[in-house]
């Protein structure tokens, strides 16, 4: 089984694999290790990974990038709507509310979700690993930003599934880095905490996370980030200083062209580097826009000044996780800054001077993320063994459950109560599952929310579960148990409800036994790690607070002497799911469907591109040899005609075979090779002869001298069989003479009449005909005749030495090759 880590980045994305002597990073088709994360739609096919960006210049408004900050957010997000005014692809508002990505594919305008355009990004990642591996990769694990909501997490799920993987565990992309510098530290202390702060400022977003190491263990303290604060704002800053420059200089407006923003960013993005490592830099674009040819020139002190709001947001973070960690700076050991963001020197002196201490680049700042997931895939997939590394993770939101109040209350006329508690608070460890206790006396529903949605930019309400119908058997209140689960990906849900009902059963018991039963009857409370919360309408428990919820029945053993036995009877309560803008199982199914025929149709289509490259890799290759190496081998008027042949494909390819289907080129080129597969045939034949014909004469001579030999190997071989060998030796000399002589009469230009494959059958035949003969083997020498053994008187044997016995066994005295022992027969005859 293959274990994979994915890092989907907002720009470009990353492999890893889990091999047998550790985390390997694949390369791409190119032989790059990062892939840029982009679909490009064509008219006839799509262009994943690094054929997208090849063709991305030329086609921006198909070309899909930033998938990332679309998926799981409504069009109406604000954020959404800031980054939608910087690219350069259509995106409308669904029927749904949430986003719907336009392009133009196979000729017309088609919409698809950000969910279906990340599941083909999945597919081109999930291609390169299964290369690289020469293996089916189906279990991985996938890294997700902490800001990531329940719906994000479940739709990074879907594009997993669409694209056929199945994700072990989506692992938030700081605890990947940390996993990925704590596994190998051999110094982690053993009682004392390490705590280290892992900062990544990428392409989109700052996360910060703070993490304490102990020998064999990883437990995430805090949490924080900014969602706009990446690399990709300080081009920005770039992007809008020279697009001002150059319409005041230049009189050009590149917000009116598409390719021409694009060529800028691009700019952008490398001169921010250039200033990552110059105090200066120049730009130069030639045919920008109106064929005009732009110059620019920036200073990194500049640089720092127009990017001052952006500098002054990064402390932020900071000071929050150090604050929900509480910890202070000089807690903190260490600081490992990853990310394509963390390369501008100004933002290390900010870290600098906040932490009091040089921030660290120890790992790789682009494969970190990626080699975490894989050992996280690695420890929980049973094929690897991996040492024993612990990883606490914590959820960075608060989950409150949230139900309307009894029905007792608004049959008095009462407004229907909203309560609340908080199920898995902020910090809470995952995986976690809380069980919480209901009386109703039917069928009721339970909202999934956030508690504080002020971080999140997203409505508060993630899902709703409806529980029931159940009825309770005295017409009371019934018991009902609720089972509320954080799974590893981070996803909540209810995942069961069951009735539970206490009956008395009429047989008596004794004080004693009442005992033992108290005991046990709180058997069915959560137990490990889930909490059990009793929920009633008139009080609640407090938030987090567990109680027991089955309360173990009160026996008053003191005056009595036997009372009834009580059973719980469990039933089953069916729970049904709403999660509110989450997509519906039959959609997913329908969206793996589709991508299994835009596979298929890019997979014909690459077909068809190399089938046109052979036609034209024929013609070009035969062309050249009929005026070299096969020019002797073809005909004056046969050669002009095969290189008319080839001229007039050659034109089809460019003019109206330029579009055609795999099975017209595969025709086409079976027609070229009807004319030049027989003029290389003779080459080939003329090649080869010699060395066939050489192979027969050493055969012929070998024999004919073996039979020829006076040798005492060959004595025993009969001579009417050694003559056979000779006439047999001098047919196949004949026989090749003979060919030869006809074939030298011929010119080359001409169809062989000796084949090199008739001289090798002929070799074949000859030698299987001698060898039996003159690798007879030599007979066996006839036995000598030995006297009759007389039984010898035995001698009295000396103390210590062993007593000769007489063996029954016949053939005792010959030895593994069947002839007589000599040394035995010489022992048998002395005492005679």
């Amino acid at each position: 089984m293959s274990v994979v880590g994915f890092d989907l980045g907002n720009e470009s994305c990353v492999v890893a694999v889990a091999r047998q002597r550790g985390i390997d990073v694949v390369l791409n088709d190119e032989s790059k290790r990062e892939t840029p994360a982009l679909v490009c739609f064509g008219d006839k096919q799509r262009f994943l990974g690094t054929a997208g960006a090849a063709t991305s210049m030329m086609n921006p408004k198909n070309t899909i990038s930033q998938i990332k900050r679309l998926i799981g957010r409504p069009f109406s997000d604000p954020e959404l709507q800031q980054d939608l005014k910087a690219l350069p692809f259509s995106v409308t508002e669904g029927p749904d509310g949430f986003p719907l990505i336009n392009a133009r594919y196979l000729g017309e305008t088609k919409s698809f979700t950000p969910t279906q355009v990340m599941g083909m990004v999945f597919s081109n990642m999930k291609t390169i690993a299964e290369k690289n591996l020469n293996a089916a990769v189906v279990d991985c694990c996938i890294g997700v930003p902490i800001y990531f909501t329940d719906l994000q997490r479940r739709a990074v799920m879907d594009a997993a599934t669409i694209a056929g993987l199945h994700p072990l565990r989506l692992m938030h992309e700081t605890t990947a880095t940390a996993l990925a510098y704590g596994i190998y530290k051999t110094d982690l202390p053993e009682n004392e905490q390490l705590n280290v702060a892992f900062i990544d400022i990428g392409h989109a977003s700052m996360q910060v996370c703070i993490a304490g190491f102990k020998k064999g263990q990883l437990k995430v303290l805090a949490h924080s980030f900014d969602r706009c604060l990446g690399g990709r704002d300080f081009d920005e800053v770039l992007f809008q200083h020279f697009a001002e420059k150059f319409k005041t200089d230049y009189k050009i407006d590149v917000f009116q062209n598409a390719r021409a923003c694009l060529r800028l960013r691009a700019a952008c993005e490398k001169l921010k580097k250039v200033l990552s490592a110059n105090p200066e830099a120049p730009m130069n674009i030639e045919c920008l826009m109106d064929d005009k040819d732009v110059r620019g020139f920036i200073k990194r002190d500049e640089f720092e000044q127009i990017s001052a709001p952006i500098f002054e947001r990064v402390k932020k973070p900071l000071e929050k996780a150090l604050s929900e960690a509480k910890l202070t700076v000089d807690d903190i050991y260490a600081v490992e800054v990853v990310g394509s963001g963390s390369r501008v020197p100004a933002v290390i002196k900010i870290l600098t001077e906040f932490f009091g201490k040089e921030p660290r680049r120890t790992m790789n700042a682009s494969e970190c993320v990626s080699k975490g997931c894989a050992l996280e895939c690695a420890i929980l997939s049973p094929t690897f063994k991996v040492k024993e590394f612990t990883v606490q993770e914590s959820f960075p939101f608060s989950i409150a459950l949230t139900w309307q109040g009894s029905s007792q209350e608004s049959q008095n006329g009462n407004v229907e109560n909203q309560q609340s508690t908080i199920v898995f608070p902020k910090g809470n460890p995952i995986p976690s599952v809380k069980a919480l206790t209901f009386y109703r006396t039917g069928t009721f529903t339970v909202d999934v929310q956030y508690a504080d949605v002020s971080e999140l930019q997203a409505p508060a309400k993630i899902s709703t579960y409806t529980i029931g119908p159940f009825q309770a058997t005295k017409g009371e209140r019934a018991k009902v148990k609720v089972k509320a689960r954080l799974n590893l990906h981070g996803i909540v849900s209810v995942e069961s409800a069951q009735l539970i009902e206490e009956e008395e059963v009429d047989v008596p018991v004794t004080k004693e036994a009442t005992k033992m039963d108290t005991d046990k009857a709180p058997a069915d409370v959560a137990s490990g790690n889930e909490t059990d919360v009793n929920m009633q309408d008139a009080n609640v428990a407090e938030n987090g607070a567990t109680e027991t919820g089955d309360k173990p029945v009160q026996m008053e053993t003191d005056t009595k002497v036997e009372a009834p036995k009580k059973k719980v009877k469990k039933a089953n309560i069916p729970v049904s799911e709403v999660v509110y803008g989450a997509m519906l199982a039959a959609d997913v199914q329908k969206a793996v469907e589709k991508e299994f025929e835009m596979a298929l149709q890019d997979r014909v289509m690459e077909e068809t591109k190399d089938k046109k490259n052979a036609v034209e890799a024929y013609v070009y290759d035969m062309r050249n040899k009929l005026h070299d190496k096969l020019q002797e081998f073809v005909t004056d008027s046969d050669r002009e005609a095969l290189i008319g042949k080839l001229q007039e494909t050659e034109d089809w390819l460019y003019e109206d075979g330029e579009d055609e289907t795999k099975g017209v080129y595969v025709a086409k080129l079976d027609e070229l090779k009807k004319q030049g597969d027989p003029i290389e045939q003779r080459y080939k034949e003329h090649s080869e002869r010699g060395s066939a014909v050489e192979q027969l004469l050493g055969v012929i001579n070998a024999y004919r001298q073996a039979a020829a030999s006076g040798d005492s190997k060959y004595e025993h071989i009969d001579l009417n069989e050694k003559q056979k060998v000779l006439n047999d030796c001098s047919e196949a000399e004949n026989w090749l003479r003979e060919k030869t002589q006809q074939q030298e009469s011929l010119p080359k230009h001409a169809d062989p009449v000796l084949l090199s494959s008739d001289i090798r059958r002929k070799a074949e035949a000859l030698d299987r005909g001698c060898r039996p003969i003159m690798s007879k083997p030599k007979p066996a020498p006839p036995k000598a005749a030995s006297p009759p053994e007389a039984p010898p008187s035995p001698a009295p044997a000396q103390e210590g030495e062993p007593q000769a016995t007489t063996s029954p066994d016949p053939n005792a005295n010959v030895d593994s090759n069947g002839n007589p022992d000599e040394a035995a027969a010489m022992e048998t005859e002395k005492p005679e």
